[in-house]
């Protein structure tokens, strides 16, 4: 009697060994169909035209009397509104900045020799338009002002002194854009599934990129900035599950 307990014993003894390890691996095989997943990209483009175009002109006047050289930067400073209206460029957003006088004998440390000029006045005429067009058009024109006397000079804080285009409607286009790229993702997914005869399962995680703001004419020196005409990119990276 005492054996035949013992043998019962032994055999539930197996067979709950025998079903832990079955669950373990079932556990186990589970977790590694868990992790069949594919990771795909999906990207969007959209070709826009800036809506805003900042332009500064930096104008120079020099003489040896401070009163003669002022009178000219400010000569200068009304030719360049005429030009513009002459350009049917909008000026009441026209601003005046970084106005600068130098003497240049108070530079002078010893020496006999002296600057030929002594007075240099700067200032920059900074037009902001909601018509970028018509300030592309007047700044290919811009030697015209030169011919009339005005002396432009580049550099500084607003970089060469050409327009700057810019593009203020991307939050209009984030929504749309989005759901494109996270399409293209899908597709991508659909097709590897199938190459790989698997399903397409549910998403594992999903991140959303940055958007870009390009020129559309992509070489090298160009800047989106130059450009009035750019591309908006972004792209979307997802993890879907592969199920067998």
């Amino acid at each position: 009697m005492k054996l035949e307990r013992s043998t019962v014993g032994a055999i539930i003894l197996a067979l709950g060994v025998a079903l832990g390890g079955l669950f373990v691996g079932v556990g186990f095989a589970r977790g590694r169909a868990a992790d069949r997943y594919v990771t795909v990209k999906g990207v969007a483009e959209r070709d826009v035209r800036a809506d805003l175009a900042i332009w500064p002109l930096r104008v120079v006047a020099a003489d040896n009397n401070l009163t003669v050289a002022h009178a000219s930067l400010q000569a200068s400073v009304q030719k360049i509104m005429q030009f513009l209206a002459a350009q049917q460029v909008d000026t009441t957003l026209a601003t005046l900045a970084n106005f600068e006088v130098s003497d240049a004998f108070t530079n002078q440390y010893g020496g006999s020799d002296r600057a030929p000029t002594r007075y240099v006045i700067r200032q920059t005429v900074v037009i902001r338009s909601n018509d970028p067009a018509r300030v592309l058009a007047a700044s290919q024109r811009v030697a015209e002002l030169v011919n009339s006397g005005v002396v432009l000079s580049s550099g500084g804080e607003y970089g060469s002194g050409g327009p700057t285009f810019v593009f203020t409607g991307l939050n209009k286009l984030k929504p749309g854009m989005i759901g494109e790229a996270t399409a293209r993702a899908r597709e991508a997914a659909e097709q590897f599934a199938h190459d790989s005869r698997s399903s397409l399962g549910g998403i594992r995680q999903a991140s959303q990129g940055v958007f870009e703001i390009l020129p559309r004419d992509q070489a090298q020196g160009i800047t989106q900035e130059s450009q009035i005409t750019k591309t908006v990119r972004v792209v979307s990276t997802v993890d879907y599950f592969l199920k067998n």
